[in-house]
C-alpha cells in the first residue's frame, strides 16, 4: 500500500500547476483531484501563487511535458543565500 507523506513542522502546503485534459490545474500535495482548473496557465499560476502565499509553502509550476519549469517559496528562508 501507499505511503502517508506527513510534513515536517513549519513546512508549508506544496502547490502544483500542471497539464489537465482541460487546460491548467491547481492541485495541492497528496490530493487525487484538481483544486481548480483553468483555462490559461497564466490564470493557473495567479491563482497556485495566492494559495502558496496563504498557506505559507512552495508553488511548483510545470511545463506541458510533465518536467519542472519553476519553485517559488512563499515562507521564511532558513538557509538565506550570503550577500
Amino acid at each position: 500500500m501507499g505511503e502517508v507523506m506527513r510534513k515536517k513542522k513549519g513546512e508549508g502546503e506544496k502547490v502544483f500547476v500542471s497539464l489537465h485534459p482541460r487546460g491548467w490545474q491547481v492541485k495541492k500535495e497528496g490530493n487525487k483531484r484538481a483544486y481548480r482548473v483553468f483555462t490559461t496557465k497564466k490564470e493557473a499560476v495567479k491563482f497556485g501563487k495566492k494559495l502558496a502565499e496563504k498557506e505559507k509553502g512552495q508553488l511548483l509550476i510545470q511545463r506541458k511535458d510533465g518536467t519542472f519549469q519553476e519553485e517559488r517559496t512563499y515562507r521564511k528562508d532558513p538557509y538565506p543565500p550570503k550577500g
